[in-house]
């Protein structure tokens, strides 16, 4: 399977088009319910896909994580993705998909993988309600495949939290600082609850006051209204939203996409734009300062978002008296 999965930045330029490609894979057929699901997760997070080997199992482990492999020299955790989704199955998972989030890297053990999918993210849509209640908040998107399939994207994110308490220390936000004078709020785009909540928290140790939101679809018509608000009032949209903080994978329209009509629209061209991804790879970096992006920083380090947000602050404030 070492051709499998090509090199992320042969598909770097997918990004920019509102295009992915996923990984599909299955978790088995679930005795209680005799089916068997379709999930997805992003190739740019898909590092390599092997035959499960032999894992070394430790005494208190989190639930769900079956061990440690050794993966040339590294030792990674490895997470029984059937298991830690309530999934009851004859056969134990056969396949382990390795998978680097924000430079951390993991396995996780699934029943099968199936093919890569290219997909266009306006036709990966927000699951319905009931779906994202049943699946514990697991499931960020929903598409519908060609052959009638229907393809759940699952919030890895969600699920490292759960099992490593990843992105959930509290000790992630010391040494945050206040920012002090100024009336600052920021609109932030992102479909991950546990990253969403990141945010939240950071923000409130900063003191900035926050919109949020979803996708990038939901933000592009929440920043349309404030600027049809801002029009009716004789006001600039920057001085409603003076920072846009923006996840890249996102159902509908991905942080590239929504970055791009932002900065193409002269009414917010003012506003600073802070793309915020897991997507650690330097090709990412690129394409995101390329549609205009004014800074790029990693997901879950909430002292160098913290950092980059005194910057801009400061520039806005110096600005302002100039």
């Amino acid at each position: 399977m070492s051709n499998f999965i090509k090199s992320v930045d042969d598909r770097t330029r997918l990004a920019g088009t509102n295009r992915l490609e996923v990984l599909l894979f299955s978790l088995g057929k679930d005795l209680r319910t005799g089916r068997e699901e379709t999930y997805g997760v992003n190739v740019f997070k898909v590092r390599e896909v092997m035959l499960v080997p032999e894992i070394t199992h430790a005494p208190d482990m989190p639930p769900s994580v079956e061990g440690m492999v050794s993966l040339r020299g590294n030792m990674i955790p490895v997470i029984n993705l059937p298991d830690f989704c309530g999934i009851q199955t004859e056969e134990r998972p056969s396949i382990l998909i390795v998978t680097e989030y924000n430079k951390n890297v993991q396995g996780f053990l699934v029943h099968a993988v199936d093919t890569i999918e290219r997909l266009a993210w306006e036709d990966v849509k927000v699951p319905p309600s009931m779906m994202a209640q049943q699946h514990g908040g697991l499931v960020t998107a929903v598409t519908e495949l060609k052959d009638s399939r229907l393809v759940m994207i699952m919030d890895v994110e969600m699920v490292l939290s759960q099992t490593s308490g990843f992105g959930l220390g509290s000790d992630l936000f010391d040494g945050i600082q206040q920012i002090g004078e100024g009336d600052i709020t920021l609109l932030f785009a992102d479909d991950s609850a546990v990253a969403r909540d990141q945010i939240i928290r950071t923000m409130e140790h900063m003191g900035i006051k926050y919109i949020g939101t979803k996708n990038g679809s939901e933000a592009w018509t929440k920043l349309r209204e404030i600027a049809q608000r801002a029009e009716a009032t004789d006001h600039k949209p920057s001085d409603f939203i003076q920072i846009i903080l923006t996840d890249v994978e996102m159902p509908e329209m991905d942080g590239y996409v929504l970055t791009k009509k932002i900065k193409e629209d002269a009414r917010f061209s003012d506003i600073p734009i802070i793309m915020h991804s897991s997507l650690s790879a330097d090709a990412n970096m690129a394409l995101g300062k390329g549609v205009g992006a004014d800074a790029y920083v990693p997901k879950f380090e909430p002292t160098e978002l913290s950092g980059k947000l005194h910057e801009i602050i400061d520039n806005i404030h110096a600005q302002k008296q100039s």
